[in-house]
């Protein structure tokens, strides 16, 4: 993707960074510990605004892991990427257009068949995800097991248990970023599959789809999964990034 464009994305987001730092998108349902898992990484250094055009905040943190920079962008917390809110319109758009590097998925691990429905639609988006597991300490109180082996390799992503308000696993969450953004760890997320009307619906777009230029930007299946939903904030969305990428040019 050119660097002008991409530059030009973030800023649209209110997002300003530069070469050498990666971005971090943080998702998941409201009261999973995303804000403490956020907190926890960032600590002081952070600033808060509203995403433009939007009376919704925005949550922007740096850290430093090995010697690199990353800059976490805590997303609206959302049950879902359909949009029916401004929150999940900001988390999906920002997950499609804002090209983070990486995105963490903060599930509750007392919640998991709940929480997973957000974590699949974002592994529809982008293969760069990291499944943070949260609440780890009220999961076992409720001795609740969890075979964090077999999930992530469910999954395809990587899968990292945490405690985070008493600061447990967040040096595995930062290792495991680490690793995703500079190609260490290849993810091979798993994909829903739909009914078999569904899937050669998809079949049948995908080949009008995979050529165009916007396909570059987001997952083709993801796109023809929207327009089968005959999702029109998604399509309004397209026409302005697509606008933004043509301004660019």
């Amino acid at each position: 993707m050119n660097m002008d464009y991409r530059h030009r994305l973030r800023e649209h987001f209110g997002i300003k960074t530069n070469d050498q730092q990666y971005v971090v998108a943080l998702a998941g349902n409201p009261n999973v510990g995303k804000s403490t898992v956020f907190n926890a990484l960032t600590g002081l250094r952070q600033h808060t605004g509203n995403w433009p055009g939007k009376t919704v905040d925005n949550a922007q943190g740096s850290y430093t892991y090995e010697n690199k920079s990353f800059l976490m962008i805590d997303l609206p917390g959302t049950y879902s990427l359909l949009s029916h809110s401004a929150e999940e319109e900001i988390a999906r758009d920002f997950i499609c257009f804002g090209k983070p590097d990486a995105t963490i998925v903060v599930l509750d691990a007392t919640s998991l068949e709940r929480n997973l429905n957000l974590a699949f639609q974002i592994m529809e988006i982008t293969d760069k995800v990291v499944v943070c597991v949260n609440l780890i300490d009220e999961a076992q109180k409720k001795k609740i097991e969890i075979d964090f082996e077999r999930l992530e390799a469910k999954l395809g992503v990587p899968v990292i248990p945490t405690a985070a308000r008493n600061g447990v696993g967040l040096k595995n969450l930062q290792k495991a970023v680490y690793e995703l953004v500079i190609g260490s760890q290849i993810t091979k997320p798993k994909q829903i599959k739909y009914s078999p009307q569904i899937e050669e619906a998809i079949d049948t777009l995908l080949p009008q789809i995979e050529p165009l230029n916007i396909a570059q930007m987001i997952n083709p299946r993801w796109l023809a999964l929207r327009l089968l939903d005959n999702d029109s904030s998604f399509i309004e969305s397209i026409n302005r990034y697509i606008n933004l990428q043509n301004a660019v040019k």
